[in-house]
């Protein structure tokens, strides 16, 4: 047997009695969530504040509550997503969301402005409370999705269009700005 089998044979079991009392306790797995993430909180808060060192120690307590919520909820049988598609789906429009603004700003690195496309914050955000008021949110996800991936293709499209111009009137000949 290697060390590193053992040490994982080790810890899965000190896992699996740590799930075990967690779930005799009762203890809602929402809640081992949410300590998880306060945790996380003052992990950051840590890191802000330079103290990597003792950052590091809280983030490997965080991680075990990571560990453990999704176990618990499991044995407990409170399993609460069960929709996987949809958090891979939100998972995109997270990224979407970010990429919209993330191309806007290395646009604007090299041209003067990039406010093209439709899907801006103020958008989203809309979207987001129709899809809540209207329990859409599957529909809005798709929506954002799609236009944001639309927007992000145009804004670099533009970038793409006004450096080429900006060449051409940059050579010897061509239009001064």
């Amino acid at each position: 047997m290697t060390y590193t089998r053992l040490i994982g044979e080790v810890a899965g079991k000190i896992l699996f009695w740590i799930v075990r009392g967690l779930s005799l306790s009762r203890i809602h797995p929402n809640v081992l969530t949410f300590i998880g993430l306060l945790i996380n909180i003052y992990a950051a808060v840590l890191l802000a504040s330079g103290k990597f060192f003792y950052a590091g120690l809280v983030i490997i307590g965080a991680g075990l509550f990571d560990m453990v919520d999704g176990r618990v909820a499991r044995e407990t049988q409170r399993v609460t997503i069960n929709r996987n598609f949809y958090v891979v789906l939100t998972g995109v429009v997270m990224t979407v969301s970010i990429m919209i603004s993330y191309t806007r700003s290395r646009s604007e690195n090299v041209i003067p402005q990039c406010k093209v496309g439709f899907l801006e914050r103020p958008e989203r955000v809309v979207l987001l409370i129709i899809g809540a008021l209207f329990d859409r949110m599957a529909a809005v996800l798709w929506v954002i999705t799609i236009i944001g991936n639309i927007t992000v293709i145009h804004r670099m499209m533009h970038t793409w269009d006004v450096t080429k111009q900006m060449d051409l009137d940059d050579r010897p000949g061509g239009r001064s700005h």
